[in-house]
């Protein structure tokens, strides 16, 4: 079978590359108490959509640094008694999408909520803020200024705010509310996860933002992590500050927030995925201790994955 990394079992035990910071548990500690004192000010908007079974609205909220974010709120109709919820986060770069495919939930009586990240594709803000480089990449955002400005800081802490907002609405019961995403959602879905105990399930596809230095070392630093080698050639084209550099990103790497996870998890995994390569993506799967299930596809990339979408909707069929 061609092989684009390490052998399956090989990867089974992987444990990553990236440094672990030494006072990571305290950074992020001391991040979800800003974002609990962050009032999120919360305000829904009619959209312009109908549909018979659910009320459609653009969601905005103040999160950390005082940006407002942006989601998409179905609110399924004639709910007798609180029902389940399902987050969903997008793809790097991209947006919340359409409202099309958010609507099967609804039709099962599950509130949907589905976030447009900061400074990307859909319609929430970035304030921006931080020292250095703001051309090219999400991940270097904040590098070089302290490690409480990095912008993925921010957004893992947006979408625990998400989750937050959304398990005190009176339609939603708070113990059954699961989370979804691909690539930069599967992250995103982590780190969710990982901030908010209290997520039931989650389903994570590919997840982006694992492992960086294995990403380098792997002379993958190109397509979504591209903006390492910019970083490298720009402000450390002899990489004498390289250790220095993968400790900073460890606070945002979501292999060392994977063990905080209480989830059921689902992952999908594809072993020819030269974007998020399967290794990385093991780094954090094997630090998840909650019960865990891995839908591999051997001969996939970074792409669809058959079947996956139907494998997905029927996980979350019983919150």
């Amino acid at each position: 079978m061609p092989q684009l990394d390490m052998p399956l079992k090989q990867l089974q035990q992987y444990e990553g590359r990236t440094p672990r910071p030494h006072d990571f548990d305290e950074y992020w500690e001391k991040a979800l108490e800003e974002m609990r004192a962050t009032d999120p000010a919360v305000e829904l908007v009619p959209a312009p959509i109908s549909v018979p079974y659910a009320e459609c609205y653009d969601l905005y909220f103040t999160g950390v640094k005082g940006a407002r974010v942006h989601a998409k709120y179905l609110k399924p109709k004639g709910l007798q008694q609180p029902g389940p919820a399902l987050l969903h986060f997008h793809g790097y770069s991209g947006s919340s999408g359409d409202w099309y495919d958010k609507l099967p939930y609804a039709a099962l009586g599950y509130t949907v909520v589905s976030m447009d990240c900061r400074g990307q594709g859909g319609k929430s803000e970035d304030v921006g803020g931080a020292i250095g480089n703001t051309l090219r990449g999400h991940i270097i955002r904040g590098l070089d200024d302290a490690p409480e400005q990095l912008l993925f800081r921010h957004i893992f802490l947006d979408t625990a705010q998400l989750a937050s907002i959304v398990m005190d609405f009176p339609d939603v019961d708070p113990d059954r509310v699961g989370a979804t995403g691909w690539s930069q959602g599967g992250a995103l879905t982590v780190a969710c996860a990982a901030l908010t105990p209290r997520i039931k399930k989650a389903a994570s596809v590919y997840p982006f933002l694992s492992d960086y230095r294995r990403v380098w070392e792997m002379d993958l630093a190109k397509d979504a992590y591209e903006e390492l080698r910019i970083y490298f050639r720009l402000f450390d084209p002899q990489h004498k500050r390289e250790d220095e550099v993968f400790t900073r990103l460890g606070y945002i790497d979501i292999q060392n927030l994977a063990p905080r996870i209480r989830a059921e998890m689902l992952f999908g995994v594809g072993l020819m995925d030269s974007v998020c390569p399967p290794s990385t993506q093991f780094a954090a799967i094997n630090k998840v201790a909650s019960p865990k299930r891995l839908e591999i596809y051997p001969d996939f990339g970074h792409e669809g994955l058959p079947g996956l979408h139907d494998k997905i909707f029927q996980f979350f069929a019983d919150l």
